[in-house]
């Protein structure tokens, strides 16, 4: 698997964590940890998929 695809995938995923922390964080529930899980996951997969990219 190459670096961008997981990249690429990491960014997706982190923006869905991050979107699901941040309705957490607003709705009763513990969302500080996801959405603060989602933003590192998502600026690592933005990071990786740009140094990448040609």
């Amino acid at each position: 698997m190459s670096e961008h695809r997981i990249g690429t995938v990491l960014a997706t995923a982190g923006a869905v964590l991050s979107l699901s922390g941040a309705a957490m964080y607003v709705l009763p529930g513990p969302g500080l940890p996801v959405l603060v899980t989602g933003l590192a996951a998502l600026t690592t997969g933005l990071v990786m998929t740009a140094a990448t990219r040609r």
